[in-house]
């Protein structure tokens, strides 16, 4: 196939040039993935970083993240999973974050990886997952993800819910279809994306109020990308694929996770016991980071960059 340019605000991406493309998945569900190429004046690239990002992400978002790779010699793509970002929108109004499944992630993975064939990305190839892209890339690794080693930052291995809700979103998502309620917003949600909703102050991202700006001036500068809050549909499949992934062992391949001390999002005691049966994993606590620890302030930001370069060298092979 021949891949089809597709749009890409640099003006809020805020890092080097990048390349995007349209893909479409087996179900002709349409997606966007960027690229970011290592500029030749940087010299040969180490490798290429596949991140896959979060719930509400676009794959502007990840521009200052091209350039700390970049600054490290890593080449680096991120998708625009369904439902998100420039992808097809799979509810009406499109605000809604909704999927009918889980394992449609997967389909877009694969839609994603048979295009990278025509980009002749440099090699090895390294997996970076934040939050919902966590979870995606730890099912994507059981299914023969092709990188060298993986990495996490505030992987959605669990929600972080109270256990009422918990009971009470298994129960609503079991009987939202039959009543054509699924594609609705889940209780207590917001129609308005996040960083628009909430004030800095005691916000659940990050502590950096000059990262929380940058995510704020993407979303009244392109309110195209924006998605709100989750569907009901959305958190019953996140429930159930999160209950299956915690039933499968640990990928036998190195693993790095980043995780704040404050996370508020996921659930980090899925997160801890995860990491403790990973025998090729190691898990770095972030002191006083919130969930967007790749978006926290500039010592945090460089101190997961270089980590992240390290583990991606010692693994190159």
């Amino acid at each position: 196939m021949s891949l089809q340019s597709a749009p890409f605000h640099h003006d809020v991406a805020e890092g080097p040039e990048a390349n995007a493309y349209w893909v479409t998945a087996d179900d002709g569900v349409r997606l966007r993935f960027a690229h970011w190429p290592l500029d030749t004046e940087q010299g040969p690239a180490k490798g290429t970083v596949l991140l896959f990002p979060g719930r509400t992400e676009y794959v502007e978002k990840y521009g200052r993240a091209a350039a700390d790779f970049a600054a490290r010699g890593y080449a680096m793509i991120a998708i625009d999973w369904r439902g998100q970002g420039l992808a097809d929108r799979m509810v009406d109004p499109r605000y809604v974050g909704y999927v009918e499944t889980f394992d449609d992630f997967q389909r877009d993975v694969a839609a994603v990886l048979a295009a990278l064939s025509e980009l002749d990305l440099p090699q090895p190839w390294h997996l970076l997952g934040h939050s919902m892209g966590g979870c995606i890339g730890l099912r994507a690794l059981h299914e023969g993800l092709p990188v060298k080693s993986a990495s996490f930052s505030a992987p959605m291995w669990g929600i972080g819910l109270a256990p009422y809700l918990r009971a009470a979103a298994w129960v609503v998502g079991a009987v939202s279809k039959p009543l054509g309620l699924h594609g609705r917003l889940a209780p207590s949600t917001s129609p308005v994306t996040l960083v628009l909703d909430k004030p800095f102050d005691d916000n659940t991202l990050t502590k950096d109020p000059d990262m929380y700006a940058y995510m704020q001036r993407q979303m009244t500068g392109q309110p195209d990308l924006a998605l709100a809050g989750p569907a009901i549909n959305w958190v019953y499949e996140a429930l159930k694929e999160s209950r299956r992934l915690r039933a499968r062992p640990s990928p036998d391949i190195p693993c790095l996770t980043f995780l704040g001390t404050d996370e508020r999002i996921v659930n980090t005691g899925d997160v801890h016991k995860r990491m403790a049966r990973w025998p090729k994993g190691t898990l770095d606590l972030i002191q006083d980071g919130e969930h967007e620890v790749l978006m926290e302030v500039p010592e945090t930001r460089n101190h997961i960059f270089d980590a992240c370069a390290a583990f991606y060298g010692r693994h190159n092979v």
